[in-house]
């Protein structure tokens, strides 16, 4: 039987070696690590994964489709892959992935970092979600062509058009469908962690860009502030998808957080 995820291992080897596990946001293809990937690889074993119902892991998704069911695929996989423990990295909804994972199955976590994520919905969040919601109702491109307008800084989408087209020319080719999105939509809409969140114990850093549109940074603060054992770092610029927009600052302070 094909196992039924999507992942590429890569960077170091050996039982001495720990492993990073990179976990994308609603588009939930591991491309969007592409900028992490070289500067990691050189310190630890690292995995990306296409989450189930997008990219190259097709699934029809349930009508209760649940961020403990996303959590349940990281833990198969680490399963299918015999690793027992693992750094996990989570942008946005991999983020609230890897809050449920540390919830539900701490015992697998080293740490977690968070980038751009929440405890609850903001209702600024919520009116972008139910806005890509309504376009997606309406038409797929009008949805892909919106997209980089949540994710992106105006100048810095003025100065790469030519990339952001060829996003979006792939996301249309890779499209996950309207009823995977919405599943995945609905259940991150859904996340209410705050009750939760005094119970998780491991060290988490907790990152967020201060301009980005789609999350309010104070939602990054409100999450660290819940956490016993957190780092908190706002940094000021990015929008939502600073890994992209700006990786090499993001990643540096990955790498010391991960060091330490």
């Amino acid at each position: 039987m094909t196992f039924p995820i999507a992942y590429r291992v890569s960077g170091r080897e050996g039982p001495e070696v720990s492993t990073v596990v990179l976990s994308s946001g609603l588009g939930g293809v591991g491309n969007f690590w592409q900028p992490q990937l070289a500067s990691l690889e050189r310190y630890y074993r690292v995995i990306v994964y296409d989450q189930r119902g997008t990219g190259g892991s097709p699934a029809q998704l349930p009508d209760d489709y649940s961020m403990a069911m996303m959590a349940q695929d990281v833990v198969l996989l680490l399963d299918h892959l015999a690793i027992q423990r693992c750094h996990f990295v989570g942008h946005a909804l991999g983020g609230i992935i890897g809050l449920t994972l540390a919830e539900l199955y701490p015992q697998r976590l080293l740490t977690l970092v968070v980038i751009n994520g929440w405890a609850a919905l903001n209702p600024h969040t919520q009116r972008c979600f139910e806005v890509r919601r309504n376009l997606l109702s309406i038409s797929v491109d009008a949805y892909l062509q919106a997209q980089p307008c949540f994710l992106y800084p105006a100048d810095w989408l003025a100065q790469h058009e030519q990339q952001i087209a060829a996003e979006e020319a792939f996301q249309r080719q890779h499209f996950q469908g309207q009823h995977n999105l919405l599943r995945r939509l609905e259940a991150l809409m859904a996340v209410d962690l705050k009750a939760s969140l005094g119970q998780i114990t491991l060290p988490c850093l907790v990152i967020c860009t201060k301009d980005d549109l789609l999350v309010p940074w104070m939602c990054s603060l409100q999450l660290a502030e819940r956490l016993v054992n957190s780092r908190y770092i706002a940094l000021d610029y990015g929008g939502h998808a600073m890994t992209v927009t700006d990786p090499i600052p993001f990643t540096e302070q990955l790498i010391q957080w991960l060091e330490t």
